[in-house]
Order: structure tokens, then C-alpha cells, then sequence
């Protein structure tokens, strides 16, 4: 078949047969749905016979096959199939509690199909085929299969392997599927999902670190999700094997997936966040800038490094601590020789505003000395093999066993590890090689045996979700410990869910122009598949970038959630000073531009956690019936209201930015554009293009050394002029406490509108927070006329500035209602 060969090292050989023999399928399925070519047998749903109902849960039967159509809101339909009629029980480590909204289900019989309706999407099942079909409230189909969902029996293992193959038109494209590193359109590609440990990865390699099996399908404008919660080994085919089609499947457990309708990309991501959850808000100073390598050691080079950024006034809020800080890499424990008296370093550290962020390994040293080992052996928490034999493997203290954190004894266990660290003063935790890694191996043999919640399951099934659990266990024995505290962990592998848990980067990149713009797709990726909370190892884990290039990629990184500069211990150090000048002061100032827009950056994960909105917004997101933007990856949204227009190539002095439509203005210049064309901007290196919206008002706050440096006196508010209505928001709390979910904070509305002569700004305020600062200092561009007058909530305001350029200035209270601007 087309392209099969290139393709054939990506799956598992005893998919491969199955695979090559499609096209006998094809011609057969229907007359017998018994497919059998070699040693493989392929089995298709037949004819449906009957069907059961059990409230908004419709089972359907073929004689032996069931399948299981589930209403789980007006929007959002769930398939499960049981290929011999039983059910698995129903668990899920992706799903969270949610209040789905249905607002009626009907089921209607046809001569030749049952429909399944709610207000928003119908669901279709072809009595003579099992063919299913999803269709919205104008009955225009969004997705179909292209052949009936099938298995084979997996005569090693146990169990099947589950298909499903959809119709693909050719104007259809697709999105998402978590930190894979290529091309943002999936369009063309085979994709698998297993957790790998890939240092220096390539682009286009697969696997990676983790696995998010989900995705966005878009055609005509029109947007639906797919989301198979299955934690086996699962393989995507967009429009490879045949052109006309879409397939996934997985090495064993039920096909158990999710229809999510739009039809906006932007409702689908919503939905999919309904499902899997959202980041509980960070504590503020994870938003700030973190400095990290492999390793700062002894305590002597970390105290250098904090008091250099405090010299130089760069701003920093957390420094991070690998390996090497602890006792023969024994997690949980102190290197005396490096760091002979941790607590007083750390202590000196948050004196000068520095949280400290230490890694933790889940590999275990095998040492009877070590009070972890020794713990974890005598309650039985190790994974052991089907033999009943722990499963040992070497990492970086040598001969390590692993804690099954499928169990959540062993993961209430784990948590309570971390509570003489947390004494010492650590503020955060940085969970690796939690795919898991395992030298010389890759990671454990299928046949590890997991407690799976007491689900049970092979390491085939655990897997995937490992890293998930690790990071849970962290997150929440943190929780207990630092007494009503926010978390902050960081996470190398993860499944769909682990946004619930952590923050994560995309692992071990290279400096290198590629990986920048890689760096750019994968953290836009990451975020429409649920995971806002993302960055990139700024400058590259491993080689050696160019001033041009680390300073470029600080640019990029002050529009990333995470924001952390990375590197190994082979490398030259690169903190931002690190290239000389110009890139030190060019650094500097982007650094400062982050620490003005935490405000801004702080409310968009508001509204990313509140109202499962993506913190950074791909082009296509914003205008997806414009199809040239199907392949638009070098732009984004960070918020709403800013685009980000990064430059990703050597040399660079200017770029090509498109503008979606409406009106925006150049944040550096405030020259306004029209948009829905393409403009060339001049981008020298202390530059990049940044453009604001029409309508937007932007919290910016004093410039800090570090967050909670100082109380400031006045938010800063800067408006950009609209002739339209458009609305903003600024989100506020104490921002390190979990007091926001007893409604302690203040969530503030912003409405404006232009007119000719005139220009109003609403506020209206909800929450029971109060911040410290009494004034906004207001900034005003674009305004088509000559200011005469200002009034605030029906006050003249006789105190006002204006530029050259027409820039507006002015204060006034932070609880004002109205500001009215006249001609």
C-alpha cells in the first residue's frame, strides 16, 4: 500500500499483517464479518440485533459484540465496545467529576438506523452495518466510521486488539495529540502513543515523553474532538495508509472513546478540559522566570547564581537543583559534601526572593541503608513481575526498584516522603524519568505487574500512566504538606489528566533554530490538547546556542506559561547574562516584560481554570474557516488579547506577521494595522513582533526582582482604542493560597466602547477579595480625537496627560465604575 514501508517500523509487527491486508477487508467486511488473512483474525461488528436502555446509556448488540453509547452532556458522546459482550469496569485515571449539562436525550428508530439526539448532536448507528455517525443540529455530518469497529484477539497477552477507522474528506484537517514535535497540522501523519524517554529528539521522531490521545478534527470551519481514553499503546493513522480515512487503535483494553462537538476549535478544547480537568490555579511565582541546568553544585555556585541575577537586576523567582544535590543520587536525600547545610542555603535563598525547585526520580537505590528503600520494601510497594520477582532496572543511583503509583497506598506514602524536604524550605518539585526510564531497557517489561487503583493491569496498561501517578502523588502530598500553600510541580511524561497534577516542559530539546520553532508548535500543541501549563527548555537542553539564538528564545519564552531557561552539564552555562552584551540587556528587558504582564498572564489562567479556556491559542483557533490558517504555526494568542509573533530564523530583521481580522496595534509602536492581510514588521534583535487587539485592557504591574518583591501602589491599565464593544478581564487573589475556592478573590470585568468624541470604560467587580493598591494609572492609545474632558463615575478628572502620538494618561481609583472620555 501507499507510503506503507516508511511507515512499517512505527507499529508493532503483529499489527502489521492486519494492516497490509486492508484493502481485502475493505471488499469483505460487509458480506463476512469475519476477516482472517494468515495468522490474523480481524472481527467486525455485524448487523445490530437488539438494543437495551439505561437512562441516558444505550446498549446496542450484534449477538456476541455490545456497544455502548453513553449521553454525557448535550455535546459530548461516549462509545465503548465490548468485542465478547462484557464490559471492563468503568475507571478512568483521565476523567474528573463534572457537572455535564443534558438537556434532553431522544432515541428515534428508522427502517435502517437508530438516532440518539440531544439539542446540540445526533448520534447514528446503521442497523445493517454497526456504522456510526455523529451529526449536529442541521443534520450535516461532523464524523463518521468508515468501516464498523472491529478486534483481533491478542493471543500472547490476552485481551484485544481495538479498532476504529472514521472517513476522512479532503478537506479535512486535525490538531492536538499533546507534545508531539512536527508539523502543527496532523494531517499526513502516523502517530504512536507510549511514553518514551528521547533525549536530544529529532523532529518528526515519535514517540515522546507522553501521551494525550486526543485530537481535533476541523473541516469547513467546523470543529469536533476525539478523545479514546484507552492507556495502552495506541497508534494514529491521519491520512496516511489511505487518503480518505482515519484510523486509531490500541494494543489491548476497550475502543472507549469520546465524541466532543464544536463546533468552534475553542468549544471543543472547553469540552475536552470538561472531561480531563484544568490547572488548579499556580502560586504566582511559578509565572515568573526559573533558572535550572544539570547541575548547580555546591551550595556555593547556587548562592552565586541567585545573588548574580540580583546584581545585574534581572528578575528570578525560582532556581532549580538536579541530581547532584542529593546523597549518591538517593532520592529524598542531601549530598552533605555539596550541601552541608541545606536549610540555611535555602533560607538565604528565600532572603533574596528565590523559591528552590529539586528533582525527584521514581527509581529507587536497592541499598538496605536507605530509609526509602527500606520503607518502600518492608510495605510491599515496589512493582514486582508476573514471576513475583520486583522488577529492578538501573538508573542513576545504579540498581533501583519503583514504586507502583498506580496504588494510591504507595502514592499516600510517596506524598508524606517529601515532608523533611518541605521543612528544609524546597518549594517545589521537578518529577523526571517518570515515563518510566530505565537505562540500557528504555523502561519496565510488559510483564510488571500494577495495582491499577485495584483495577489491576499489566505494565501495558500502567504505562502510559505512570508518570500521571508519579506527579498526583507529589502534587498531592504537597497539598497536605505545605499547609493551604498551591503546589508547584513540574512533569516529564504525563497522560490526558495530568494537567489536574502539573506543570510540564517538553524534555530534552536541542539548541538549534529547528528546535525553536519546534519548541513554538509543541507548546501551542500541548496547549488546545488541555496542558496551558507548558514550556520548553529556553536555549536548548543540549548543544550550544549563539547569543542571537538563546536571546531569541527568551523572546519566545516570555509568551510561554513556563518560562525556564535549561541546559545539561556538558554545555557552556547560559544564564541570561551569559552571552555578553547586547544579548544580557536584551535579555533583561524581555525578562522585565514578563514580570509586567504576570497580571495579564495570572488572569488568563483564571480564565483557563474557571472557564477551560487554552492560555495560548493557535491562529487556526481564531479564524478556522479561513483554510490557509490550517497551517499557520509560528503565530498564537497568548490570552485572548495579545499575538505573538516570534522570530525563528537566524539573521532575522524583520518577518511576515499575519493579522486575523479586526483592528490591532503594534504593542512597541502602537501603530494600528487592519487585519485579515499580511504585513512585514521590522524585528531587530532587541525586538519582536507583539500586537494587541482593538478593545483590550492590559494589566501591567510595576517591574519586580521577584514576585511579592514589594507591595506596588498602582495596577497599571492599558487600553487600546475600539470603535466596537469588547470586554477584558483582570483576575486577583492572594495568589499562593487556596483561599480562591472559598470565593476569595476579585474578578473584575472591563467593558469599552468608542464612539465619535468619545470613549467609555465599565468596570464591574465580583468576589470578596481586596487588593492592596488604591489607584490604576490609565494609559489610553488610539483615541481618534482630541481629549477635553475626562470624568470618573461623573467627576472631571482636571489631571490628565497627552503625548505627542495622542497617548491618553491618567489615574484614578481602582473601584471606579465608569470612565467616560470626551471630544
Amino acid at each position: 500500500m501507499d507510503n506503507y514501508t516508511d511507515l512499517s517500523n512505527m507499529i508493532d509487527p503483529e499489527l502489521k499483517v492486519s494492516d497490509q491486508n486492508d484493502h481485502i477487508e475493505e471488499e469483505k467486511f460487509l458480506n463476512n464479518p469475519i476477516v482472517t488473512v494468515g495468522p490474523v483474525t480481524k472481527q467486525y461488528l455485524k448487523s445490530v440485533k437488539n438494543y437495551v436502555t439505561d437512562g441516558n446509556r444505550f446498549v446496542f448488540s450484534d449477538g456476541s459484540s455490545k456497544v455502548q453509547i453513553s449521553v454525557i452532556s448535550d455535546e459530548i458522546i461516549r462509545v465503548r465496545m465490548a468485542p465478547q459482550g462484557t464490559f471492563l469496569a468503568d475507571f478512568s485515571y483521565a476523567l474528573q467529576e463534572f457537572a455535564h449539562e443534558i438537556t434532553s436525550v431522544v432515541i428515534k428508530e428508522t427502517p435502517h438506523e437508530y438516532l440518539i439526539s440531544t439539542p446540540k448532536v445526533t448520534c447514528s448507528i446503521a442497523k445493517e452495518t454497526f456504522l456510526i455517525s455523529f451529526l449536529d443540529e442541521k443534520g450535516r455530518v461532523m464524523n463518521e466510521d468508515a468501516r464498523p469497529m472491529h478486534y483481533e484477539e491478542n493471543v500472547q497477552f490476552g485481551g484485544y486488539y481495538v479498532y476504529c477507522s472514521k472517513v476522512c474528506t479532503d478537506t479535512e484537517d486535525f490538531y492536538a495529540m499533546g507534545d508531539k514535535p512536527t508539523e502543527f497540522n496532523l494531517r499526513g501523519k502516523r502517530l504512536v502513543l507510549w511514553n518514551t524517554d528521547t533525549y536530544a529528539f529529532a523532529k518528526n521522531q515519535d514517540p515522546l515523553y507522553r501521551s494525550i490521545p486526543f485530537y481535533i478534527g476541523l473541516n469547513e470551519g467546523r470543529s469536533y474532538g476525539i478523545f479514546s481514553d484507552n492507556t495502552f499503546k495506541t497508534h494514529y493513522d491521519f491520512a496516511v495508509e489511505r487518503k480518505d480515512r482515519t484510523s486509531f487503535w490500541s494494543d489491548g483494553g476497550e475502543l472507549n472513546y469520546y465524541y466532543i462537538h464544536g463546533p468552534q476549535m475553542i468549544d471543543v478544547v472547553k469540552r475536552y478540559s470538561h472531561l480531563t480537568g484544568t490547572h488548579a490555579m499556580p502560586p504566582m511565582w511559578a509565572l515568573g522566570f526559573h533558572q535550572c541546568r544539570w547541575s548547580y553544585y555546591p551550595d556555593q555556585k547556587v548562592k552565586s547564581i541567585a545573588r548574580t541575577f540580583r546584581e545585574k537586576k534581572i528578575p528570578c523567582d525560582a532556581i532549580y537543583l538536579d541530581i547532584d544535590y542529593m546523597n549518591g543520587y538517593r532520592c529524598f536525600t542531601w549530598n552533605n559534601t555539596y550541601f552541608p547545610n541545606p536549610k540555611q542555603m535555602l533560607d538565604g535563598l528565600q532572603d533574596i526572593g528565590f523559591k528552590t525547585v529539586v528533582i525527584i526520580d521514581p527509581g529507587i537505590k536497592v541499598d538496605d541503608n536507605y530509609w526509602v528503600f527500606k520503607e518502600g520494601k518492608a510495605n510491599n510497594y515496589f512493582c514486582r513481575r508476573c514471576d513475583d520477582y520486583f522488577m529492578e532496572g538501573n538508573v542513576w543511583p545504579g540498581r533501583c526498584q519503583f514504586p507502583d503509583f498506580t496504588n494510591p497506598k504507595v502514592r499516600t506514602w510517596w506524598g508524606g516522603l517529601f515532608k523533611e524536604l518541605v521543612e528544609t524550605g524546597v518549594d517545589g518539585v521537578w518529577n523526571d524519568m517518570n515515563e518510566p526510564a530505565v537505562f540500557g531497557s528504555g523502561s519496565f517489561p510488559d510483564d510488571v505487574r500494577h495495582n491499577f487503583d485495584h483495577h489491576r493491569g499489566s505494565h501495558r496498561k500502567a504505562h502510559n500512566v505512570y508518570g500521571m501517578q508519579m506527579v498526583r502523588a507529589t502534587y498531592e502530598g504537597l497539598s497536605k504538606l505545605q499547609k493551604n500553600k498551591r503546589p508547584f510541580t513540574i512533569t516529564r511524561a504525563g497522560y490526558s489528566g495530568v494537567q489536574r497534577y502539573s506543570s510540564v516542559w517538553t524534555g530534552d530539546n536541542v539548541a538549534s533554530w529547528e528546535h525553536l520553532k519546534l519548541a513554538n508548535i509543541m507548546c501551542q500543541r500541548l496547549s488546545i490538547s488541555g496542558i496551558s501549563f507548558c514550556g520548553t527548555d529556553i536555549g536548548g537542553f543540549t548543544g550550544e546556542p549563539d547569543g542571537e539564538l538563546f536571546t531569541r528564545w527568551i523572546q519566545l519564552g516570555v509568551f510561554t506559561p513556563l518560562m525556564r531557561a535549561h541546559s545539561a552539564g556538558d554545555t557552556r552555562e547560559r544564564e541570561p547574562w551569559s552571552f555578553g552584551e547586547p544579548y544580557e540587556t536584551i535579555c533583561r528587558k524581555f525578562i522585565e516584560l514578563r514580570y509586567k504582564l504576570l497580571p495579564y498572564l495570572y488572569s488568563a489562567f483564571w480564565q483557563h481554570h474557571k472557564y477551560h479556556l487554552p492560555v495560548v491559542r493557535p491562529v487556526v483557533m481564531l479564524e478556522p474557516e479561513i483554510h490557509i490558517n490550517h497551517y499557520r504555526e509560528d503565530e498564537f494568542t497568548f490570552g485572548e488579547k495579545i499575538l505573538v509573533c516570534p522570530i525563528l530564523e537566524a539573521g532575522a530583521v524583520n518577518r511576515k506577521v499575519y493579522l486575523p481580522n479586526g483592528t490591532w496595534y503594534n504593542y512597541w509602536t502602537q501603530q494600528k494595522y487592519k487585519g485579515g492581510k499580511e504585513f512585514v514588521i521590522s524585528s531587530p534583535l532587541d525586538s519582536m513582533p507583539i500586537f494587541v487587539k482593538a478593545g483590550s485592557v492590559i494589566p501591567e504591574a510595576p517591574v519586580m526582582q521577584y514576585v511579592g518583591e514589594f507591595e506596588p501602589e498602582v495596577m497599571f491599565l492599558k487600553t487600546w482604542y475600539t470603535d466596537k464593544e469588547a470586554t477584558s478581564l483582570l483576575y486577583e487573589d492572594h495568589g499562593d493560597t487556596f483561599a480562591y475556592k472559598q470565593d476569595i478573590y476579585l474578578e473584575k470585568t472591563f467593558r469599552v466602547k468608542g464612539s465619535n468624541g468619545s470613549f467609555t470604560m465599565e468596570q464591574k467587580m465580583e468576589g470578596l477579595y481586596t487588593p492592596r493598591y488604591e489607584k490604576y494609572q490609565h494609559t489610553i492609545y488610539g483615541l481618534p480625537f482630541k481629549v477635553r474632558h475626562i470624568e470618573v463615575d461623573g467627576v472631571e478628572i482636571k489631571r490628565f496627560a497627552i503625548d505627542e502620538q495622542g497617548v491618553l494618561e491618567f489615574s484614578s481609583t481602582k473601584k471606579f465604575k465608569k470612565i467616560e472620555v470626551l471630544a
